[in-house]
């Protein structure tokens, strides 16, 4: 350890979501005592039972440890420490503009508790600014103490930006691998900043500014949102002609350069799906590739659903049913395959868009939670993979989670199906 990285015994983490419960239990494993901090009671309760409120794997084993051990706890008020580390949500509001009200909550919430030395570093991804409105509300809440935007170097309090890029359902791993970017309001705030991370991080931690930082962080999403754009507006264009998606992808992506990714029912999370929009909001005469992406990411949903719908007229026409007696099984809600998270999911979406339009009954499938999400009314029930396949006249697959790429293609004998993912194709 760095002389650096002792100075930091005390650590606080602020969000204890899919991100900052991660983070507090990695910084955790380097024997420092975290503080996490959470506005959610029942979050805060249950980490200290040394168990986990999300899905993810490998997680609950490390919070476990490390509660039992005495190097985390949690609670819903901000403590003093050495270093403040903010993991909330940047939602967007109207336009798609970036909204900052839980970063200036979290950092009018830790000011009081301020002294000189500390250190306080923004994970939450932002729109480039985001990292000097967060040292601006500081100085405004603590004017006895200098900031990095007057007093340079010789600030009371350092400053940086550092974003994470992991992938759900592989934190735990990426968390201590993958390389991280960190940028300060000044050299000093950046290699501190690089110092707390250097406890745990076996990646490179590359130093630059706070903007390059954030601007890294919504760049490396926006590439991605735009490659999954082309693959998906390439299956809308495939159906067209009678083509079949999966199988011209794994053709195409046989040429040495050509690296095509599988198209899906649009794109979720609270990154990919969310990012791009943060660029263009700042960008919106320069930004036109990324916005095209996302407007072609955005309508994905609606096309899904129009399959979904042309399925259920031809089970009506074939079956002389009324439509009121055919019952749909929307396998999958999560963003992505294997976790519990619905944020911004496009399954999610077109599961409720069905329910709200199909007459009849509608089921979800969905491994990773216990209860059917409120945002549903009361209109579906949740059914065991199984009892679904037996129950339902039309299935819509919308995540490939492992439990439905398992199924056997016989077992699969509907003849209505709608397969965004190309699992049952």
């Amino acid at each position: 350890m760095s002389e650096l990285s002792a100075q930091f015994k005390t650590v606080s983490v602020i969000g204890l979501g899919y991100i900052g419960l991660p983070t507090a239990a990695a910084f955790a494993t380097a024997k420092v005592n975290v503080l996490g901090v959470d506005v959610n009671q029942h979050a805060v309760e249950t980490i200290n039972q040394g168990k986990i409120h999300i899905v993810e794997p490998d997680l609950e084993e490390v919070v476990k440890d490390a509660v039992e051990q005495g190097f985390l706890s949690a609670s819903t008020e901000t403590q003093a420490a050495d270093a403040f580390l903010i993991a909330v949500p940047t939602p967007f509001k109207g336009d798609y503009e970036p909204d900052l009200k839980y970063i200036e909550a979290a950092t009018k919430a830790l000011a009081p508790v301020l002294v000189p030395g500390n250190l306080v570093v923004l994970e939450s991804t932002s729109p480039v600014g985001a990292t000097e409105q967060m040292a601006k509300w500081l100085a405004e809440a603590r004017p006895d103490l200098t900031f990095p935007q007057t007093a340079g170097e010789s600030a009371d309090i350092n400053i940086a930006y550092c974003p994470e890029r992991v992938l759900p359902g592989r934190v735990m791993i990426e968390l201590f691998e993958n390389d991280r970017v960190v940028g300060g309001l000044t050299t000093k705030c950046s290699k501190r900043a690089q110092a707390l991370y250097n406890l745990f991080l076996k990646g490179e931690c590359v130093l630059t500014n706070a903007r390059t930082a954030e601007m890294c962080k919504l760049t490396e999403n926006s590439y991605r949102d735009v490659n999954i754009a082309f693959a998906n507006e390439l299956s809308v264009i495939c159906d067209e002609q009678d083509i079949n998606v999966w199988e011209l992808i794994s053709l195409a992506n046989r040429h040495p350069r050509v690296n095509i990714l599988q198209p899906g029912p649009g794109v979720g999370g609270h990154c990919i799906a969310v990012d791009p929009w943060f660029i263009v909001s700042q960008n919106p005469l320069n930004a036109r590739i990324i916005r095209t992406a996302r407007e072609v990411n955005d309508a994905k949903p609606t096309w899904v659903l129009d399959k979904v719908k042309a399925r259920v007229a031809d089970c009506v026409a074939e079956t002389s049913l009324p439509i009121e007696k055919i019952k749909i099984a929307c396998f999958g809600l999560a963003f992505k395959p294997d976790i519990d998270d619905l944020r911004e999911s496009p399954a999610l979406h077109i599961a409720n868009s069905i329910a709200k339009w199909h007459k009849g009954e509608t089921a979800i499938v969905e491994p990773n939670i216990h209860e059917v999400p409120a945002i549903f009314d009361g209109k579906v029930t949740l059914k065991e993979v199984q009892a679904a396949l037996d129950w339902a006249d039309v299935v819509v697959l919308l995540v490939d989670h492992k439990p439905f790429k398992a199924i056997p293609r016989e077992q699969v004998k509907h003849q209505w199906i709608v397969d965004a993912k190309g699992v049952w194709r």
